[in-house]
């Protein structure tokens, strides 16, 4: 009967998306969501639970055999022995509770506090649906989004990757790729090497070796993999080379600055 009430829920509310799609009331009308909520309370709560489960149970089968109205409920050992009570709770936290847990970071439910009252969990849950309510996209939002990657699912296999890479350096550019690890070594290193503490230094350089992308490319990839954190940004800047007395015009050529900084565990000097 309950999963019958809510499918005829979900098609009601598909029924009335599709009516107010196109219209201005639409984003009022998001896309049904199934939430899973898992309610937790701790051991002495869920004792006293059953127990109070076991003496409703066993009252309500006494009525139903005494008038022969209405259907009987399942009535649990676990219900009227506190021991088994325990049992069965503790055999939840050992063997349940810590799959649940390795589950959510696969398929997202709601956790929620049960301790209080039936009105006041009925109000956790509600208040904990119209706050997720608020953070969930339309469909077709996301449908527009879903070419860019998140940045979780970039971080899970940027190591491989960097490696990858590295090792295509080596293998396929080598001599570049030593012209980059010399580079560093000779004219960024002493730099970071002065800035141990404060965890930050900033290098800038004209040299010619940066302007091709594949070598700005692998000293970000070294830093990298050394484990530091390498922005480049290049800034260019109009020299003037000529002028034309006659027209007033300026020559100008364009020099590029390589702003470089690299990011760092500072070190603590001082203590106490």
């Amino acid at each position: 009967m309950q999963v019958e009430c809510l499918k005829l829920l979900v098609d009601k509310m598909h029924g009335l998306r599709r009516e107010f799609l196109n219209t201005p009331l639409g984003i009022h009308f998001r896309h049904p969501t199934i939430h899973i909520m898992v309610l937790f309370v701790d051991e002495k709560e869920s004792i006293t639970r059953q127990l109070k489960r076991g003496q409703e149970t066993r009252l309500h089968n006494e009525e139903v055999a005494r008038t022969g109205v209405g259907e009987p409920w399942e009535d649990r050992a676990t219900d009227h022995d506190e021991a088994l009570a325990q049992r069965r709770y503790r055999v939840f936290k050992e063997q349940t509770w810590d799959a649940l847990q390795s589950l959510k970071e696969i398929f997202h439910y709601h956790f929620i506090n049960a301790q209080g009252p039936v009105a006041e969990v009925e109000q956790n849950i509600l208040r904990e649906l119209e706050y997720q309510s608020t953070l969930e996209l339309d469909p077709r939002t996301v449908d527009r989004l879903r070419n860019i990657p998140v940045a979780s699912e970039l971080i899970v296999h940027a190591r491989q990757e960097l490696v990858k890479r590295l090792d295509s350096y080596e293998f396929g550019q080598p001599e570049l790729f030593a012209q980059v690890v010399a580079f560093v070594q000779r004219k960024i290193m002493p730099i970071v090497l002065r800035h141990s503490i404060s965890g930050i230094a900033q290098i800038n350089t004209e040299d010619t070796l940066l302007t091709d992308p594949t070598a700005l490319a692998m000293l970000i990839d070294i830093f990298s993999e050394r484990g530091y954190h390498a922005l480049v940004d290049v800034h260019r800047i109009e020299v003037p080379e000529q002028f034309n007395l006659a027209t007033g015009q300026i020559t100008c050529r364009v020099k590029k600055v390589f702003r470089i900084q690299i990011r760092f565990q500072g070190s603590e000097i001082r203590r106490g």
